[in-house]
């Protein structure tokens, strides 16, 4: 279950939020990078990724600098991703939806009943 956004939070929950943050300022600043990386995902702002990923560099945080050098290593692709509005979703369900039938009948007949399976499920 997803965590509820910070601004839906009631007072006391804003103000524990707020407690945790400032007796931590790791997780204070994994916060903002991981909230700045939402609002560039879902307002489709990949020109500010180059931006994101400086910050991320500056901060003393393992886990993310892993991440950057990963979206270093396919930066085009992945701020096209983020601006652009098309996407292969469709495309990776079916993917997925074969693949899962290829695993149910791993062993158990030929490639004629798993063509016959894909084409009718």
């Amino acid at each position: 279950m997803d965590p509820p956004p910070p601004d839906s939070l009631d007072e006391t929950e804003q103000l524990r939020l707020k407690a945790v943050l400032a007796n931590c300022p790791e997780l204070d600043a994994l916060t903002g990078h991981v909230r700045s990386f939402a609002r560039m995902l879902t307002e489709r702002r990949g020109e500010q990724l180059p931006d994101w990923l400086d910050a991320v560099r500056r901060d003393d945080l393992p886990g993310l600098h892993t991440l950057a050098a990963g979206i270093d290593r396919d930066r085009d692709a992945v701020i096209a991703g983020l601006t652009l509005p098309w996407n292969s979703g469709v495309v990776e369900g079916h993917v997925n939806r074969i693949k899962m039938l290829k695993r149910q009948m791993f062993g158990r007949a030929g490639f004629r009943l798993l063509r016959k399976r894909v084409l009718l499920a």
